[in-house]
């Protein structure tokens, strides 16, 4: 396989508002969207439209959502074996967005009993993690590294453990996540993982790659209506890049523009579309992108 994503599998509620409820306040949405989620399955459910193959490590529920992921992803043409189906209810997630701002609520639900297999992860060529405990990032990342395999972490809120950092090959985060972590944005030549890719509030993106150089990639302006999920195709840029041979500010602006497209619509997978709808969009906004090394 070129990919196999580790993280959860979550169905979301998503509801768009004009403001917050107060206490004990029913206020109606605007606009609603219900549909499958989770940060690693968006981001590899994008990179299988793309046309690479793909496997998931995770975990549904005996329910009708853990079905549905399933059937998901074999439609898209992701290998789904190493997903466990437990008894119980699958995850959830449920947020209100008004503007940029949202307020998420998450039950993690089946997503607590996924588990690494080693032997199918020595079948990739890359392995990406969002959304895990620490005690999975350290043996994946770990494992990643003796075996020579690349590795992407979207840390996110998560603990970023010390004893892999420096094994981490693409360690991505976004701005306020990195400033809760490491500080002010000029801290990214301390951070120890070997390229570093942070996602900017006013747009596009600061790289420290593993030569230490750094540069930041082109803003792409959007009528943002939901936010949900667009870290996770900023990834799949990333990872679609990297994989076919590209240099690290090109990946970053094919992340740029995966997200671009996807703060355009409702739900985290709504704007996923094929490889040649993307080079189209890349073409029609001038974006100058590799796609013959692929």
């Amino acid at each position: 396989m070129d990919v196999v994503g580790i993280g959860n599998l979550n169905y979301d509620i998503i509801m768009l508002v004009d403001r917050f409820p107060g206490f004990h306040e029913k206020l109606p949405a605007k606009d609603a969207f219900f549909g499958l989620g989770g940060a690693a399955a968006n981001t590899i459910s994008w990179l299988a439209v793309m046309g690479l193959k793909t496997g998931f490590i995770g975990a549904v529920g005996s329910d009708e959502i853990g079905e549905a992921h399933i059937n998901y992803f074999r439609k898209i043409g992701v290998d789904t074996s190493r997903i466990k189906i437990v008894k119980g209810y699958s995850g959830v997630a449920i947020a209100m967005i008004k503007g940029e701002d949202k307020r998420i609520v998450k039950f993690s639900g089946a997503n607590a009993y996924k588990e690494l297999d080693f032997e199918y992860l020595s079948n990739t060529r890359h392995i990406h993690l969002s959304s895990n405990p620490k005690e999975i990032i350290e043996d994946a990342v770990s494992f990643a590294y003796e075996g020579g395999i690349s590795v992407s972490l979207d840390i996110g809120e998560a603990e970023l453990p010390g004893e892999v950092e420096e094994n981490v090959t693409y360690l991505l985060m976004n701005e306020d996540e990195f400033r809760r972590k490491f500080g002010e944005l000029d801290r990214i030549t301390d951070v120890k993982a070997k390229n570093v890719i942070v996602t900017l509030n006013g747009g596009g993106a600061l790289i420290r790659d593993e030569n230490g150089d750094i540069c930041t990639t082109p803003k792409l302006h959007a009528n943002v209506l939901d936010t949900t999920g667009a870290g996770d195709s900023f990834d799949a840029g990333i990872i679609y890049g990297i994989l076919n041979g590209w240099e690290l500010k090109d990946a970053a602006l094919l992340g740029t523009l995966l997200a671009y497209l996807t703060v355009q619509r409702i739900g985290a997978r709504s704007a996923i579309v094929p490889l040649e709808r993307i080079k189209e969009k890349a073409e029609e906004l001038g974006l100058k992108l590799p796609f013959e090394l692929g």
